[in-house]
C-alpha cells in the first residue's frame, strides 16, 4: 500500500504511513522499474524505511546525495530524511517502514539500534549471502502479521519482528566494521563513544551548538570526546554538530519553502544574519543561492 502524502512542511511532502492504525507496513518490490522522469518528488519521511534490495540496481536520492541501490544490500531512511528512488531496475525485495514507536516500548524495554538510523544520506548494509533467506523469511512473517486481523499479540510480535531486523542489522554492519577496523586499525570504543553521540546529537542540534554540551552529556572531557570522534571520522565534536546542522538547513532549503529566516529559527540560530553567514562559510555560497542553484532557478550568466 502506497504511504500517505501530506503537505505539512512548506511546500515539502510529508509521507506518512498508509493506515494510520497500522504501525508497520510492508511492501514487495518484484520487478521495480523507473526512470528519472517517472520517479516521484522528494518527500520526507514521517516514518523510518528499510529497503531490501535482493536484485536488480538503481540508486536512491537521500537528502540530495546519491546513494546507489546494490543487490544483497539494505539501505535504511530515517524518520525525517528526504528521499526518493529515482531510478530502478528490474528491483526485487521489499520495503518494510514502521513508525519510531516500534523502536521502543512492548512487554519488556528492547535495546534496538535506533542510531543506525540517524545520520545524513542513510545507511546502507550488506546482508551476508547465507543470511538472505532468513531475511526474507522474517519480512514476510512481518507482511503475515500486518495482514492478518488484530488480536492481542499482534503489536507485540510486530515490534519483535521489526526488532529482529534492526539486531541482523547492526550485527552485519559491526561484522563489516570489524573487518575495517583490522584494516585500519580503528578503536573500538571510539565507535563506540561515537554512537552515544550520535544518539545526543540527533535528539539536540537544533538547540545546542556548543561542543561543550556533548561532553558533558556523555560524562567525557571536551578534549577526550574531540580525538575520540576525530579517530572515528576524521571530525571533531564541533565540526560534527555544525555539519549536522547545516545539513538540516540545506534540507529545509531545497526541499521547503520556508524563508530563510524561519530555517535560522529551525536550526538554532536566533539571528538569521548570523545565520547566512554561517552557512556560506560551510557551503561557499549563501542560502539564497544555494536554494537557487539546487532548484535550478538560478540565473546563467551571459
Amino acid at each position: 500500500m502506497a504511504s500517505r502524502p501530506d503537505r505539512s512542511d512548506g511546500e515539502l511532502t510529508l509521507d506518512r504511513l498508509p493506515d494510520p492504525a497500522e504501525v508497520v507496513d510492508v511492501l514487495p518490490l518484484e520487478g521495480v522499474s523507473s526512470s528519472p522522469t517517472e520517479a516521484r518528488e522528494p518527500h520526507r519521511h514521517d516514518y523510518h524505511e528499510l529497503i531490501w534490495v535482493r536484485s536488480g540496481s538503481g540508486h536512491h536520492l537521500i537528502d540530495g546525495s546519491r546513494v546507489p541501490a546494490r543487490p544483497g544490500t539494505i539501505t535504511l531512511i530515517g524518520r525525517g530524511q528526504v528521499h526518493v528512488f529515482e531510478c530502478a531496475e528490474d528491483v526485487g525485495g521489499a520495503v518494510v517502514r514502521f513508525g519510531e514507536e516500534q523502536l521502543f516500548g512492548g512487554t519488556e524495554q528492547r535495546v534496538v539500534p535506533g542510531w543506525l538510523l540517524a545520520g545524513r544520506c542513510g545507511r546502507t548494509v550488506s546482508v551476508p549471502a547465507e543470511e538472505t533467506d532468513r531475511l526474507e523469511a522474517v519480512i514476510e512473517a512481518l507482511r503475515g502479521e500486518v495482514g492478518r486481523p488484530h488480536d492481542p499479540q499482534s503489536v507485540e510480535l510486530q515490534r519483535q519482528l521489526v526488532s529482529v531486523i534492526l539486531l541482523w542489522i547492526e550485527r552485519w554492519y559491526d561484522a563489516a566494521r570489524a573487518e575495517e577496523r583490522e584494516a585500519q586499525e580503528a578503536d573500538e570504543a571510539d565507535v563506540q563513544l561515537l554512537r552515544r553521540f550520535v544518539s545526543r546529537l540527533e535528539s539536540d542540534f537544533a538547540d545546542h551548538h556548543e561542543a561543550a554540551h556533548y561532553a558533558d552529556a556523555l560524562a567525557v572531557p571536551p578534549a577526550a570526546l574531540s580525538r575520540a570522534l576525530a579517530r572515528a571520522t576524521g571530525s571533531s565534536t564541533k565540526e560534527l554538530v555544525t555539519d549536522r546542522v547545516m545539513v538540516e538547513a540545506a534540507r529545509l532549503l531545497r526541499f521547503s519553502d520556508l524563508t530563510a529566516g524561519q530555517i535560522a529559527h529551525r536550526v538554532g540560530f536566533s539571528d538569521p544574519l548570523y545565520f547566512s553567514r554561517a552557512f556560506k562559510r560551510h557551503y561557499g555560497e549563501s542560502p539564497t543561492a544555494y536554494r537557487a542553484r539546487v532548484r535550478g532557478t538560478a540565473k546563467l550568466s551571459a
